[in-house]
């Protein structure tokens, strides 16, 4: 029973200390600021914080949302994203132990950066997209499930398969209708994934993009042709889930 909780436990701990992390990501990032160089600080008063309000969601709490200094709000995707990672290790935990867990989390955590990162500043960074796609050719060689033959044509078919989508729009309204960071993100999933995943995520993903779409609306929320939505984020919520359905088929 101690075995089967240790992997969950274990990189549900870890995910949360790699959520701190790319929340600072999330937040800074945009705004041209280093999370590597410095110290950590207070968004708002710019104090360097100490150690004990620096411990993932329990600081936060216990100073209940708020900075020990100047009583400013901390901003709540600190937490969210915190949470997020947290659920992201335990699943990959669950689904599978060992090295495979490890590198399920870690997949999961970054498309968690690129999602936050695309709903943030509609921004999905070569930095991020690049060292994805080459862990998913990585694990691949190491004899993870998929092959590596089936991951290279998921990489390549899900970069072509958008990069054509947004040629034809360009085409037909004379206009970009994607970002270029999208296709990347499509052929790094692939190579996670391998192709015959990728109609299933990308279905899921349209279907969430619509679902949100409709609650806008619903809302009263002004909705137009040329509304970006953050395709990236989208692909990502699906992809993790179908990489976890994956492994679970597959032990």
């Amino acid at each position: 029973m101690c075995d089967a909780l240790a992997w969950p436990i274990g990189l549900a701990v870890l995910g949360v200390i790699v959520g701190s992390f790319v929340a600072a990501l999330v937040i800074r990032w945009p705004q041209g600021q280093s999370v590597l160089r410095g110290r950590s600080r207070c968004d708002a008063c710019d104090r360097t914080l100490a150690p004990r309000d620096l411990v993932p969601l329990l600081s936060a709490a216990v100073l209940r949302g708020r900075c020990r200094t100047c009583g400013a709000r901390i901003d709540p995707r600190h937490g969210q994203i915190e949470l997020t990672a947290l659920a992201i290790g335990a699943a990959a935990g669950i689904a599978v132990a060992g090295p495979v867990a490890i590198a399920g989390a870690g997949f999961g955590w970054m498309l968690l950066a690129l999602a936050a990162l695309d709903v943030e500043a509609l921004w999905l960074p070569d930095r991020l997209t690049v060292p994805l796609a080459l862990a998913g050719v990585l694990t691949g060689a190491i004899g993870v499930h998929p092959m590596v033959v089936d991951r290279l044509i998921g990489g390549a078919a899900g970069f072509a398969s958008l990069w054509l989508i947004a040629l034809a729009y360009r085409s037909i309204r004379g206009r970009d209708g994607m970002g270029g960071g999208d296709p990347k993100l499509f052929a790094a999933i692939g190579l996670w994934l391998g192709w015959q995943l990728l109609p299933a995520v990308l279905l899921i993903a349209s279907l969430v993009g619509l679902a949100l779409v409709l609650v806008d609306r619903v809302r009263g929320k002004p909705v137009a042709r040329d509304t970006a939505l953050p395709l990236g984020a989208l692909l990502a919520i699906a992809a993790y889930p179908a990489w976890l359905a994956m492994i679970g088929l597959g032990s």
